[in-house]
Order: C-alpha cells, then sequence, then structure tokens
C-alpha cells in the first residue's frame, strides 16, 4: 500500500499502542488555531492577546484566530474552550479573574480552574489601576475615602472581571466606606462613563486607562504595585498613599482544556515563550506597561495555585463569602 511518510509514521504509531490525539501531536498543528479572549474588544489585555496570536501565527505556521467572547464573568469563553477537544486547537487567554478568583467568589462555577484548564504559558504581569473622573480634583485617595467615610456616603467602583470587584471590595475596607459594585462587559464602556462622571472610581488593567490618563481626560488616583508604573510616573502606588498591605498584579495566562497531550503543550509553550521574546513583542511592550510573564506548564500551575490562596485571603479579609 501506497502510504505518505505521515501516515507510514501514525500506522506505526497507532501499532504501538498510542491514541489518536497523541498520533496527532507529532503533526500539530495542521490548521487554524483559536485563541478564546473572554473580555470585549479594545481593552489592554485584548489588544496585547491579539498581538500575541500575530506572532505565534508566524512562528507556528498556521493561522492564529482570536475570537472575542465575553460575558458571564468569563463563563462564556471558558464553556467554549470546554466544549472544544482537548487537541490544542482551542486556547484561552484566562486572566488571573478565570484562574484564580472565581474559584474563591464563585461556589457554582461549571468549571474548575485546576483540573479543567492546563496551563501554557504566562503572557503578561502588570498592576491595576484605580482612575478617577476629572471633576473629582486632586485629592489623594486616602482623603477621597475618608471625605467619603465622614459624609456617610458611599462609592461606586466599575470593574469587568471577578478580580477587579474584589479589588473595590478591598478599597472600601481600607477606610470602612462602602462600595456599590458597577459590573461592565470590558474596560471600554467603563471607562467611558468614568470620563463622564457617572462612576466615582474604575479599577482596569493599565493599557486601558493609560491614554486617557496621559491625555488628561481621567485622572490616575493610584497603582496597586509596590513601584510607579514606568509609563504614569506621576501616579503613587497604593502604599506610597499609607496602605502598605495593598500590592497586587493583574496577569494573564495562555491555557488549553485539560486532557490536551503533553507534546502539544509544550509545542504550544515553547511558541509562546519564543513569541514574548520576538522582538516585534519586545518593542510594542517597551512603551506599553506591564512585563512578560516567562513561565510555562507545571510552574504557571504551581503559581495558579498560589495566587488563588492569596485572593483567598483577600476574600476572608474582605469579608466576602462564595456566592
Amino acid at each position: 500500500m501506497d502510504f505518505t511518510r505521515r501516515r507510514m509514521a501514525q500506522a506505526i504509531a497507532l501499532g504501538s499502542g498510542l491514541t489518536a490525539l497523541q498520533v496527532r501531536a507529532a503533526g500539530f498543528p495542521e490548521r487554524p488555531i483559536r485563541m478564546l479572549l473572554p473580555f470585549s474588544p479594545g481593552g489592554g489585555t485584548d489588544e496585547s492577546s491579539r498581538a500575541y496570536a500575530d506572532e505565534l501565527q508566524k512562528l507556528l505556521g498556521v493561522p492564529v484566530v482570536a475570537e472575542n467572547k465575553p460575558g458571564a464573568s468569563g463563563l462564556v469563553a471558558i464553556n467554549t474552550l470546554l466544549a472544544a477537544p482537548p487537541d490544542g486547537y482551542t486556547m484561552l487567554v484566562a486572566t488571573n479573574s478565570l484562574a484564580a478568583v472565581n474559584p474563591v467568589m464563585r461556589k457554582d462555577l461549571p468549571y474548575d480552574a485546576f483540573k479543567d484548564l492546563q496551563p501554557i504559558h504566562g503572557l503578561l504581569n502588570s498592576a491595576p489601576v484605580i482612575s478617577a473622573p476629572l471633576a473629582s480634583g486632586q485629592m489623594p485617595l486616602r482623603q477621597m475615602l475618608l471625605r467619603a467615610k465622614k459624609e456617610g456616603r458611599s462609592l461606586s467602583i466599575g470593574n469587568y472581571s471577578e478580580g477587579y470587584q474584589l479589588l473595590a471590595a478591598w478599597i472600601g475596607t481600607l477606610e470602612q466606606v462602602p462600595v456599590v459594585h458597577v459590573p461592565y462587559k470590558g474596560p471600554s464602556p467603563m471607562l467611558v462613563d468614568l470620563v463622564g462622571g457617572r462612576l466615582d472610581f474604575a479599577i482596569s488593567d493599565p493599557t486601558s486607562a493609560m491614554e486617557l490618563v496621559r491625555t488628561g481626560k481621567l485622572r490616575g488616583v493610584a497603582t496597586g504595585g509596590a513601584e510607579r508604573e514606568r509609563q504614569m510616573p506621576d501616579m503613587p502606588t497604593m502604599i506610597e498613599q499609607g496602605y502598605p498591605e495593598f500590592e497586587t498584579y493583574v496577569w494573564s495566562s495562555l491555557f488549553v482544556r485539560a486532557g490536551t497531550p503533553p507534546d502539544i503543550a509544550k509545542k504550544l509553550a515553547d511558541a509562546v515563550g519564543t513569541a514574548l521574546v520576538a522582538p516585534a513583542i519586545q518593542a510594542r511592550n517597551a512603551n506599553r506597561p506591564g512585563t512578560p510573564m516567562m513561565m510555562a506548564l507545571g510552574a504557571l500551575g504551581d503559581f495558579q495555585r498560589r495566587e488563588y490562596e492569596r485572593f483567598r485571603k483577600v476574600a476572608e479579609a474582605a469579608g466576602m463569602a462564595p456566592r
């Protein structure tokens, strides 16, 4: 029988008792790969994810198609991933909200963040930004919180993920100020409302807020990192403003469905690691907040579990029980 080389390899592999998925791993990838984005178009994480998809496409030799799947705190994207075969052709860009915060905040999750998601590679790590409308004046965050407490009023804080909601609650506990959570599907509509003065504060990734802060349309009140954001050096940290315990970061990583063959997972991880240090990506990131996350596979899984424990402690401090 006239077999092609690939068919001969498949026949030999099948004869040795390997599964069909393991056989397909040898030729991976052979067709387009989907990259699911659990957020609306236009935000910082969306833009950076699309840049990574473009670079991966060059490295893997097949189209890597970014698809926005916002809604239900990321569950739309998660369900899409879990409905796909564990073959590496469907990937998920998950933020810390999906991978570590949802398990803390939700008791009815239709997925297990540690059993259903297989870590591939970290993407970006950055500090969240707390911004306010220009009408808030130049008052530092601590004074704004104390004034709200004195006046006996709550603060409306926009957010677009479970992680940012948890941080909003944490801010309220700093001076015991009631917080009204205002949820959005993504940063763009939230920041439009903030510019319009319909919110007291908003919490976002730094890239989404950066241009609005730079152009004077919003006021950057604080960053959650240990150091000031290099792209917004005038914005103080929470630590500088008298809250030494408030140090937190937001991160995004690439996951596939659990059960994906190890060879495929490693090939994807190697490609992402190469993409993160590609000249085009480095040039892009030079003018944007955040740093690349150079951890993969098991190391990323260990990091995910540590983050879960950290957010669990934050939730306890904020008095937030799973709902």
